[in-house]
């Protein structure tokens, strides 16, 4: 159920003005807040129940309380649970005016013609509370799915291999149109960080990234590829007729009540193309350095630094090792009312309210460097780029920097001390790396042990070895490992936490920097200093129980 769907049935009874219609869908799509909420919040009701009374007003439906309900099993079997979960319906009974149906999302009547045409059964609409509706459903009909090709079947889907059809009309169909929604949701509900879409010769994938891992759904037919893939092209405002090149869009939708953003990219491939989404979940934008997990010295740290008044701040590590989400908790700590603050990104990834955030356009000539060269004549006091890419990006962030400008970004480098070489390598002189570099942070994402399977085990010396440890060595510490359970899909791993090396950048290390000292030298002089390296962050954390001896291994 959209926010919007709700102010307009709002405005319409004359509940609300216009300026708490415009507050209440600017808050529901900024906060993650469900809209029902936010309607108590705002005093607009007294209580839920109020505002589902007022739904079943709205479309002529009786208003239940479904808390204690239990069906009988005859009117459980009036809907598959495909079509259950696809479209959020839960029987209530069969009278003689048809099948008295309860939905998550009763102001959509989309959803009323999807099961009369599914089940050729008239329907009639009653209502209930959303999350009486949904765990009625997940109760009776489990949380997970049939196959696709049930769900296809029971929604009337009829386009065979080799048969031509009208592509913008197959992907507007209500059939297509529900499977990806449902591919949508069940990859939310998941915490998946991407969505792949892949069409091979003989079959056509759809796989979602959990916690660093790809998992694989039950895959459509490979014919229905095409079709699926348009829908996503349409949802993201791409030219779906363009199949020859790749294409970038995004895809701004409400799930479960709360909003989602997904990047979406497209890769023209051999048979069709690939669609990647990366979902955007906005309550990574909420969290606060305090909220991340880092040991004391290092938050400590982090909070010092970028309180300063001039310097950069670099956080490195590879793809989806989690750096946009600490930047934006820094900026979040220091996104105060008397500071201006300017970001230039590729794409922009989340809104921040007080922040002025910049997309790069290389199509039309606004790069990284251009940006930040318009960025040190908007008078700001801290500055985030995206990504330090070329020299000339690099350069103007050191100018910024030694103008009296607080600079936060990323690069791509393996670890901590990269970073400076790598700054060196690109061309920047070795004493303005050194004058105005605060630190470096290396990070990586590792899974943690699932709680619910969390078992001790002891590991053999073949692995202590790898770590580079031996039985002397660890005395009579505890390593733990996940057994594999339903609460974590029997991978035994259930979240992520961060692990971290910090290079402060100190007198010493200046002078190492000024003379082009190499990322071995450095490296070793900030360990005789007292850095802790990712592998050693790696290992607290297998003391701690918190993630096991694989996940290190792999990420350091």
């Amino acid at each position: 159920m959209t926010a919007d769907s709700v102010v307009d049935m709002l405005l319409q009874r004359g509940l609300l003005d216009e300026g708490q219609a415009s507050d209440l869908v600017h808050d529901a799509k900024h906060t993650g807040k469900d809209i029902v909420e936010l309607l108590v919040e705002y005093g607009i009701f007294n209580h839920v129940d109020e505002f589902w009374a007022t739904v079943a007003e709205e479309i002529g439906a009786e208003h239940y309380d479904l808390d204690t309900f239990e069906p009988t099993p005859d009117v459980l079997q009036t809907i598959p649970a495909g079509m259950a979960r696809l479209c959020g319906a839960f029987p209530i009974q069969l009278a003689p005016d048809g099948l008295h149906v309860a939905l998550t999302d009763p102001l959509n009547p989309q959803l009323l013609e999807d099961l009369r045409f599914g089940l050729g059964k008239n329907i009639v609409p009653v209502v209930a509370r959303r999350e009486q509706v949904q765990k009625l459903i997940d109760k009776n009909y489990g949380s997970g799915t049939d196959s696709i090709q049930d769900i296809f079947n029971q929604l009337g889907v009829t386009s065979k291999p080799g048969e031509k059809t009208n592509l913008e009309q197959e992907a507007n169909s209500a059939p297509i149109v529900r499977f990806v929604d449902l591919v949508l949701e069940q990859a939310i509900k998941e915490k998946a960080s991407d969505i792949h879409f892949e069409p091979f010769e003989h079959e056509f994938k759809i796989r979602y990234r959990v916690d660093g891992a790809l998992y694989e759904m039950a895959p459509p037919p490979v014919h229905l590829s095409a079709s699926v893939i348009s829908r996503v092209k349409v949802m993201s405002n791409m030219n779906i007729a363009e199949r020859r090149v790749p294409q970038d869009g995004r895809i701004m939708t409400v799930v479960d009540g709360r909003p989602v953003d997904m990047r979406v990219s497209t890769l023209p491939t051999q048979y069709g193309e690939s669609v990647v989404l990366r979902v955007l979940d906005r309550s990574s934008v909420n969290l606060s350095l305090e909220n991340l997990g880092m040991p004391d010295f290092l938050f400590n740290y982090i909070h010092d630094t970028i309180h300063k008044p001039n310097g950069i701040f670099i956080v490195t590590g590879p793809t989806g090792a989690g750096k946009t989400t600490t930047l934006y908790a820094a900026l979040k700590e220091i996104n105060t009312i008397d500071a201006k603050l300017l970001t230039a990104e590729d794409p922009v990834e989340y809104d921040i309210e007080g922040i002025m955030q910049v997309p790069i356009n290389e199509a039309v000539g606004l790069t990284f460097g251009r940006a930040l060269r318009a960025f040190l004549r908007q008078d700001p006091d801290r500055i985030m780029v995206g990504e330090m890419r070329d020299v000339e990006t690099a350069q103007i962030a050191i100018q910024a920097s030694l103008t009296g400008h607080l600079v936060l970004s990323t690069l791509h480098t393996n670890d901590a001390a990269g970073a400076v070489t790598r700054l060196i390598d690109m061309g920047v002189e070795p004493f303005l790396v050194a004058a105005t570099l605060e630190g470096v942070l290396a990070q990586r994402l590792l899974r943690t042990i699932c709680k619910s399977c969390k078992i001790p085990y002891q590991p053999n010396a073949i692995v202590l070895n790898q770590l580079g440890l031996s039985q002397s060595d660890i005395g009579n510490k505890h390593f733990y490992t996940g057994s594999g359970c339903q609460t974590c899909g029997n991978s035994g791993y259930k979240g992520r936490k961060g692990i971290y090396e910090l290079l402060d950048i100190n007198d010493p290390l200046r002078e190492l920097i000024t003379q082009k000292a190499p990322t071995l030298v450095l490296r070793q002089k900030a360990i005789e200093l007292g850095m802790q390296t990712l592998r050693e962050d790696g290992l607290r954390n297998i003391y701690d129980g918190e993630t096991s001896i694989e996940e290190v291994l792999k990420y350091t």
